[in-house]
C-alpha cells in the first residue's frame, strides 16, 4: 500500500506540475519520479476544480448532440478482442463490464468520472442521436435510465439492460429494467450494433476526473457484415481531429498484427494524438528475452518503428483469477505497481511513470483537459458560424403563411395577371419579353426580304449578277433558297403560258399573279418559324412567372400552371390562325392603295432593267469577266458628296461595284470621264425645253426593246413585292401580338377565376380546398423545422461555451 501510496502521490505531483506551466510527460525523454514527495489533495486545487467543469461541459455539449456540429474534444478506447481493453476500462473506471464469449459491447459507451464526491454512485442514461438505419436525428434525446446505482455489483446487470435498449428501439426501456443476466444474454436483439450511446456517469471519490467512449473491440473471426459495422464505427470516432486515440496493445503479440494500430495511424498518420496502451506484459515468459527488448525500446521511446507523440504506457491488469477475487482497485493498482518494480526488465527503465494505471490515467487526464482548454476558442468560432449558417438558410426560406388562405390565393392570381399584362405592355422593368420578340421580328423581315424575285433582265441570267434595288447600291446577303433566278425568257414564257382570250398586245394579269405568287408562298414558312420562337419565349416568360408568383406552394403552382398553360395554348391555336388568316390576305386579290409609292417603284425598276439591258457587260458576273477578258485596274470610288461627284450612266447611279455574298457576282464601276454624260444630256433636254427631269428618265430615251413587255412585267412584280412586303412585316407581328400576348392578357385574370370559383363550388369544403391550395411544400416545411431545430441547438450550445466562459 506505502508503494501505491507514493505512486499516487508522484501522479498528484506531476499533475500540479502542469500549473506551474511545465509539460506534460508524454515524450519518451521525460523526467525521472520526484526523490521528494509532498501530500497533495488535487481534488481541492483550482486546477481539479477547472478540470471537473471542462470535462462537464463536454459532457453537457454532448448530451445536446454537439459533437455531430462541431470536433468536441474527447478520449476514445479501441481494441482487438482479447487485447486487454475491457480490463483496462475497468482498472480506468474501478466498475465491472459485461464479459461474454465473442462479441459482447455492440454499442459506444461514453464513462464519464468525477472524484468531487463523498461515496461511489453511478447514473445511466441512454442517448439517442441516430435512427435504427443510423441517420442523425435533428435533435437527440437523453433517456435517464433507471435508478441511481449505490451498489457496484449491480451496476454489470445494469449496463447490460442499457445496451439491450439500445439494440431494441422497439421495446420499452422500463420493461428491461429487471431482466437478469441469463435473460438478457439469451435475448434476440434487433439491431446488430448501433452508434447510439450508453451514457455512464460515475461519482468516486478515488477516481480521476475523466470522460472517455469505449467501443466495441476490433474482431476478425465475425461474419463480415459484423466485422465491418465495427471497423466502420471505430474510423467514426478516430477520424475527429480532436480525439485522443487510446489504443490497447497485449504485449503476447507483435504490434504489426494489431489491427486497432493501423486504424489509429489511417486516423492519425503522424501519430500526434494516439497513445500506446500495452498490456499483458506478465505473459510473457523468461526466455522472451528479444520481446521484451523490443517492448522496452517501444515504452522509452527508442523505436524508430513505433514513435508516438505521447508515447506508450505499459500496465498490469488483473487476470481471470484476480478478477474472481474482486479485487479493490487499491489492491490491484498495489499489485501492478509491485509486479513492475520486482520484474525485469520493466524494473530497469527509468522513467517509472510509463507503467501501471494512476500515471497512465492522470496523464490522459491533463491532456484532454489541456486539448479542451486549446480548442475552445475554435469551438466557439465553430458554433458562431454554423449559427450565422443556419439562421441564413433560414432566412432564405419562405415565411409560413401568415394571411388567410383566400386572400393569399386571389392575391397571388391578381399579382400573376398584373404583372404579366406589364410584361406584355413592356411597362414592367423587365424587357425581355418585348426585347426578344423585337430580335424574332426583325429576322423575321429579312427573311421576307430574302424572298425578293431575282429578276434579271439578260437570256442568260445565271451570267449577270442580281438587281437587288433600283440603285444599285446593295446585294441581298441571305437570300431564300426557294427564290429561282428568272430571266428576260422566262418572263417571257410566263406570259405564254397565261395567254387566253386577250386582245393583242395585252398582257395576261395572270402573268404578274402567278409571279407575285412565287414570293407570297415563301412566306408561309418565316412567318411560321416566327410565331415559333415567339412561343417559346412566350413559354419561359410564363413558366418563370408561375414559379415566382406559385411556387412557394407547389399545389398551388400545379393547380394555376395547368390552368394557365391551357389559356396559353388556347391563345397559341388563335394566334396561328390569325396568322394563316393574314397571309391568306396576301394570295388574292393583288392590291393596294399606296399607288403612288407602287408607280415609283415601278418606274425605277422598269429604268434599272432597261439601263441594264442597254449597258449588258457592265452586270456580268465575275466569272465570265475574268473568262472573256481580262480584269482592269478598278478605278477609285468616287465620293458621294453631291449629285455631281457621282458616277452615273444613262440615269443608274452605283456606289460602289455590286457585289453578291452569296453567288460571287461582282460589278465594276464605270469610269469617270471629264465631264458626266448623264449631265450633258439633261443640260441639252432642258436647253430644248424639257425642264426638271432626272437621270432616271433618260432610260425611256433608250430605243424601244424587243423584250418590252416582259421588262415591264418585272417591274409591276418588283415594285408590287416592296407594297406587299413592307406590309406583311409589320402585318404578322401586330397579329400575333394582338392574337397571342394582349389576348391572353386579356382574358387570363377572368378565366383563371373563373375556373378557382368552378373548381371551389364543386368541392366539398371550401376551407379546406383553399387550405389545401396553399399548403407548404413538405420538403421546405420539414427544412423548416429541421434548421430551426438546429438554429436552437446551436444557440442552447453557445450559451453553454459562453456560460462557462463568463464564469471563468
Amino acid at each position: 500500500m506505502d508503494l501505491l501510496h507514493n505512486r499516487r502521490r508522484q501522479a498528484a505531483s506531476i499533475t500540479e506540475s502542469s500549473l506551474l506551466g511545465t509539460s506534460l510527460p508524454f515524450v519518451a525523454d521525460s523526467v525521472s519520479p520526484l526523490e521528494t514527495w509532498e501530500e497533495v489533495d488535487i481534488s481541492s486545487t483550482d486546477y481539479a476544480r477547472r478540470r471537473s467543469e471542462l470535462i462537464q461541459m463536454m459532457v453537457d455539449l454532448r448530451s445536446m448532440g454537439a459533437d455531430a456540429l462541431i470536433d468536441l474534444p474527447s478520449v476514445v478506447v479501441i481494441g482487438g478482442q482479447s487485447a486487454g481493453k475491457s480490463s483496462l476500462v475497468e482498472a480506468v473506471s474501478g466498475i465491472n463490464v459485461p464479459r461474454d464469449s465473442g462479441t459482447c459491447t455492440r454499442c459506444p459507451m461514453e464513462c464519464t468520472m468525477s472524484s468531487h464526491t463523498l461515496s461511489w454512485s453511478c447514473t445511466i442514461t441512454l442517448r439517442i442521436g441516430f435512427d435504427r438505419n443510423g441517420r442523425d436525428l435533428q435533435k437527440p434525446t437523453n433517456v435517464p435510465f433507471g435508478q441511481t446505482i449505490t451498489d457496484k455489483s449491480e451496476f454489470e446487470v445494469w449496463l447490460r439492460r442499457a445496451q439491450a435498449a439500445i439494440l431494441n428501439p422497439d421495446v420499452s426501456s422500463s420493461t428491461l429494467h429487471t431482466k437478469t443476466i441469463e435473460e438478457l444474454r439469451n435475448m434476440k436483439n434487433t439491431l446488430k450494433f448501433s452508434r447510439n450511446v450508453v451514457c455512464v456517469s460515475i461519482e468516486d471519490p478515488d477516481a480521476t476526473d475523466l470522460s472517455f467512449y469505449d467501443l466495441p473491440g476490433l474482431i476478425q473471426n465475425e461474419e463480415a457484415e459484423i466485422v465491418s459495422l465495427v471497423k466502420n464505427l471505430v474510423e467514426y470516432y478516430t477520424k475527429k481531429e480532436n480525439t485522443i486515440i487510446l489504443t490497447t496493445i497485449p504485449m503476447s503479440d507483435d504490434m504489426e498484427n494489431q489491427q486497432s494500430m493501423s486504424l489509429a495511424r489511417a486516423a492519425d498518420p503522424d501519430g500526434k494524438r494516439t497513445i500506446g496502451v500495452l498490456t499483458k506484459p506478465d505473459t510473457l515468459g523468461a526466455g522472451a528475452i528479444n520481446q521484451r527488448r523490443k517492448w522496452v525500446e517501444i515504452i522509452e521511446g527508442r523505436s524508430e518503428d513505433h514513435t508516438l507523440r505521447h508515447g506508450f504506457y505499459c500496465v498490469r491488469l488483473p487476470d481471470d483469477a484476480e478478477r474472481a477475487q474482486r479485487l479493490s482497485r487499491a489492491e490491484s493498482q498495489r499489485r501492478a505497481a509491485e509486479y513492475f518494480d520486482t520484474t525485469s526488465p520493466w524494473k530497469d527503465v527509468i522513467d517509472r511513470h510509463r507503467f501501471g494505471i494512476p500515471g497512465f490515467v492522470s496523464d490522459v487526464s491533463q491532456l484532454l483537459i489541456q486539448l479542451i482548454e486549446e480548442t475552445l476558442p475554435c469551438l466557439r468560432d465553430d458554433v458562431d458560424k454554423l449559427l450565422a449558417k443556419c439562421i441564413k438558410d433560414l432566412d432564405e426560406l419562405p415565411p409560413p403563411l401568415a394571411n388567410d388562405p383566400q386572400i393569399e390565393v386571389l392575391g397571388r392570381v391578381n399579382t400573376f395577371c398584373d404583372v404579366f399584362k406589364r410584361f406584355v405592355n413592356g411597362s414592367h422593368e423587365d424587357k425581355c419579353l418585348a426585347q426578344r420578340n423585337r430580335t424574332l421580328y426583325a429576322i423575321f423581315k429579312r427573311d421576307i426580304r430574302g424572298t425578293a424575285p431575282d429578276f434579271r433582265p439578260f437570256s442568260q441570267p445565271e451570267h449577270y449578277v442580281p438587281l437587288d434595288d433600283t440603285e444599285g447600291n446593295m446585294t441581298l446577303s441571305e437570300r431564300d433558297p426557294g427564290v429561282k433566278v428568272v430571266g428576260i425568257n422566262d418572263i417571257r414564257k410566263v406570259i405564254q403560258e397565261a395567254i387566253g382570250w386577250e386582245l393583242p398586245n395585252n398582257v395576261p394579269y395572270q402573268a404578274k399573279a402567278n409571279l407575285i405568287a412565287q414570293f407570297t408562298k415563301l412566306w408561309v414558312a418565316p412567318s411560321e418559324r416566327c410565331l415559333a420562337g415567339i412561343n417559346d419565349v412566350l413559354d419561359e416568360v410564363v413558366n418563370t412567372l408561375i414559379s415566382t408568383h406559385f411556387g412557394r406552394f407547389k399545389v398551388l403552382e400545379d393547380y394555376f400552371g395547368n390552368l394557365i398553360r391551357i389559356q396559353v395554348d388556347i391563345c397559341k391555336a388563335r394566334a396561328q390562325v390569325s396568322v394563316k388568316s393574314a397571309l391568306d390576305l396576301e394570295t388574292t386579290p393583288h392590291y393596294t392603295q399606296n399607288t403612288h409609292y407602287l408607280q415609283t417603284l415601278r418606274d425605277k425598276w422598269l429604268s434599272r432593267y432597261k439601263t441594264a439591258r442597254s449597258r449588258p457587260s457592265q452586270y456580268k458576273a465575275r466569272h465570265i469577266r475574268e473568262d472573256e477578258a481580262p480584269v482592269l485596274p478598278r478605278p477609285e470610288t468616287p465620293k458621294r458628296s453631291s449629285p455631281d461627284n457621282d458616277c452615273k450612266e444613262w440615269g443608274q447611279e452605283y456606289s460602289s461595284p455590286i457585289v453578291s455574298h452569296t453567288s460571287g457576282f461582282s460589278l465594276s464601276a464605270c469610269a469617270v470621264p471629264s465631264e458626266l454624260k448623264s449631265n450633258k444630256a439633261l443640260r441639252a433636254l432642258a436647253e430644248a425645253g424639257y425642264a426638271n427631269l432626272r437621270v432616271s428618265d433618260l432610260a425611256r430615251l433608250l430605243p424601244p426593246d424587243s423584250f418590252e413587255e416582259e421588262l415591264i412585267v418585272m417591274a409591276d412584280v418588283r415594285a408590287y413585292f416592296h407594297v406587299a412586303y413592307k406590309r406583311i412585316v409589320d402585318h404578322i407581328p401586330f397579329t400575333i401580338e394582338h392574337a397571342l400576348h394582349h389576348a391572353l392578357a386579356g382574358q387570363l385574370s377572368q378565366s383563371l377565376l373563373t375556373s378557382l370559383l368552378t373548381d371551389i363550388a364543386s368541392a366539398p369544403n371550401f376551407s379546406e380546398r383553399m387550405n389545401e391550395l396553399v399548403s407548404e411544400d413538405a420538403s421546405i416545411a420539414q427544412k423548416r423545422i429541421m434548421l430551426s431545430t438546429r438554429k436552437q441547438r446551436l444557440f442552447d450550445i453557445r450559451r453553454r461555451l459562453v456560460t462557462f466562459s463568463n464564469s471563468t
